[in-house]
C-alpha cells in the first residue's frame, strides 16, 4: 500500500466531516437569515406551515431566552418574532423540525409555570432589560419593536415561576 492510497482512503471521511460541519453551518446561516426576514416583513408575508405537515428531523430542546439547546448542548436559532408573539421563557420545551427544505419550524410543547412583574424599561449596553422586583430581565428587540415600546415605559413581563435565576423575560404589554 503507497502513501497516496492511505491518503485516498482517509480523504472520503475527511470531506463528510467537513461537509457535515458545512451543512450545519448552513443550518444555522439559514435560520439567522430567515429571523431576520421575519423580523423585517413580518410572519404575514411568508407562506406559513405546520409541523404536522412538514417531513424532516424532529429535535426537542429548552429554550434559553434566545435559543434552542437540545440534549447534546447544540444550540438553535430560535426567530425573535416567534419566541416574542408565542411570550417563550427560560425552561420552555420547544420541538424543532427541521424541513427537507432546510427550513426551522419551531413549536412549543412544554410551557414551565409563569409569574407575571410589572417594571420599567431600560437600555444600556445596546440592549433592552425591564427593571422589575429589584432585578434586570434582558428582552428582545423584536417585543420591544413590536409594543413600540420606549425607555421608561411601564411593562409587564412573563418570567419563569421557580426560576429565580432567569435572566430573560417575555414582554405581556406595555402599560
Amino acid at each position: 500500500m503507497s502513501e497516496n492510497d492511505t491518503n485516498d482512503t482517509l480523504l472520503p471521511e475527511k470531506q463528510v466531516k467537513r461537509l457535515r460541519a458545512l451543512l450545519n453551518e448552513a443550518e444555522t446561516n439559514l435560520a439567522a437569515a430567515k429571523e431576520l426576514l421575519y423580523s423585517m416583513v413580518g410572519d404575514d408575508d411568508l407562506p406559513t406551515r405546520t409541523v404536522e405537515e412538514v417531513a424532516g428531523k424532529v429535535i426537542e430542546g429548552v429554550f434559553d431566552g434566545q435559543t434552542m439547546h437540545d440534549a447534546d448542548g447544540k444550540a438553535y436559532p430560535v426567530p425573535a418574532n416567534y419566541a416574542s408573539k408565542s411570550k417563550l421563557v427560560e425552561g420552555d420545551i420547544l420541538k424543532l423540525t427541521i424541513a427537507e427544505d432546510g427550513s426551522f419550524i419551531y413549536k412549543q410543547i412544554g410551557p414551565v409555570a409563569r409569574r407575571q412583574l410589572i417594571g420599567t424599561l431600560v437600555q444600556h449596553d445596546g440592549a433592552y432589560y425591564v427593571e422589575a422586583g429589584g432585578k434586570e430581565f434582558r428582552v428582545l428587540l423584536a417585543s420591544v419593536t413590536f409594543f413600540k415600546a420606549h425607555i421608561g415605559d411601564q411593562v409587564s413581563i412573563i418570567v419563569p415561576e421557580d426560576n429565580r435565576e432567569a435572566e430573560w423575560a417575555a414582554v405581556e404589554a406595555v402599560l
